[in-house]
């Protein structure tokens, strides 16, 4: 089941400052991390499901990217998001 509109709206609210701030930074790793923990779980129950599996790489690949931008250019927000999101240990 994907993300449903409310879901995204608070995950934007909560990363991005507003509603409507989809193109920030923040919200879009938000989204992204919420969107893997979801396949993530999907693929515990269905270990041979290498499509998903292809798609949560992409997921990932383009989740690494932005945090590596995000790090070149707002260092202090980079490790206040990983700090908020639980990412890096």
């Amino acid at each position: 089941m994907p993300l449903t509109t409310e879901k995204k709206q608070n995950i934007f609210k909560e990363h991005g400052g507003s509603v409507k701030n989809t193109g920030s930074i923040e919200g879009q790793i938000a989204l992204l991390t919420e969107r893997i923990a979801h396949i993530s779980k999907h693929l515990q129950a269905n270990k041979k499901d290498f499509s998903t599996h292809r798609g949560l790489m992409q997921l990932v690949g383009q989740r690494k990217r932005l945090l590596t931008y995000m790090q070149k250019h707002n260092l202090q927000g980079y490790r206040a998001l990983i700090e908020k999101l639980g990412l890096r240990k």
